[in-house]
């Protein structure tokens, strides 16, 4: 029993205001079926209690990471004893492709998996929504990933999904050896750059074509992120050269495919 977990890029990231701890934003994902983990339910060759996470390697902590997280959201939901008897047959082994520190999603989408393949295998009963409003629990970008669909306009500080119609155009992108420590990224941007924000340049954007957006704005107005990643981690500056564009706090960048 496997199951994908799909990269995500940000067309556009505008930050909107903030909410607490918590930054505003409005921003399109879109889904990247190329680049994808995998994670599969395989069974124990003894039964034996308790959630077994495999190939996760130093990726982070047990506890810390997104599918324990959202193991304990399911828990706490009121499905420990559906939890309890399904993990005491079966590990979850996870096969990592997405990078970290890359601004692609990888940890966030894998929650968002988990969640979608709980709900089945298990029989939970949960409608899209209610999955959607577990997964922000988890972390910010994982709703989009409960809903797997091609692009959507994130609001709020990503609980908001509004799908967008739309052909996503076909993009290439490249990871360079930077790690953005995602929380560092958002902190830099509050303390030196919050007065940059465009609210209503970013309520445009959100009724935009990516194809448009792409070729017709420059990396800096897409990304608000931008400015505070290259002042945290300058060894980016020279990757960030004509039409390629960096996604979410980075460290990935793309750009509409080239042809020839």
């Amino acid at each position: 029993m496997t199951f994908v977990a799909p990269a995500k890029i940000n067309i556009f990231l505008k930050i909107t205001g903030t909410r607490g701890a918590y930054h505003e934003l409005a921003s399109r994902f879109v889904r990247v079926d190329a680049l994808h983990d995998t994670l599969s339910f395989v069974p124990k060759s003894t039964p034996r209690a308790g959630f077994e996470l495999e190939g996760m390697g130093d990726v982070c902590g047990v506890e810390e990471n997104t599918l324990t997280k959202a193991y304990r959201v399911l828990e706490r939901a009121g499905f420990k004893k559906q939890l309890e008897d399904f993990f005491t047959q079966h590990a979850l082994h996870v096969n990592k492709h997405i990078p970290q520190g890359a601004g692609l999603g990888g940890g966030s989408s894998d929650a968002g998996a988990f969640l979608r393949a709980c709900n089945s295998l298990l029989s939970l009963g949960l409608s899209v929504e209610a999955l959607a409003h577990l997964g922000a629990k988890v972390g910010a970008d994982v709703p989009f990933f409960v809903y797997d669909i091609p692009s959507a306009n994130v609001r709020g500080i990503g609980e908001m999904i509004m799908p967008f119609e739309e052909d996503v155009p076909l993009l290439e992108w490249f990871t360079p050896p930077v790690f953005c420590a995602t929380p560092e990224v958002y902190k830099a941007f509050r303390e030196d750059f919050l007065g940059t924000i465009n609210p209503a340049l970013a309520e445009e954007m959100l009724t935009c074509k990516s194809e448009t957006l792409l070729r017709e704005m420059e990396a800096h107005t897409l990304n608000d992120l931008l400015a505070p990643a290259l002042a945290l981690y300058p060894t980016l500056v020279p990757y960030v050269q004509g039409a390629w564009k960096m996604s979410g706090s980075g460290s990935t960048l793309f750009r509409i495919q080239h042809h020839g």
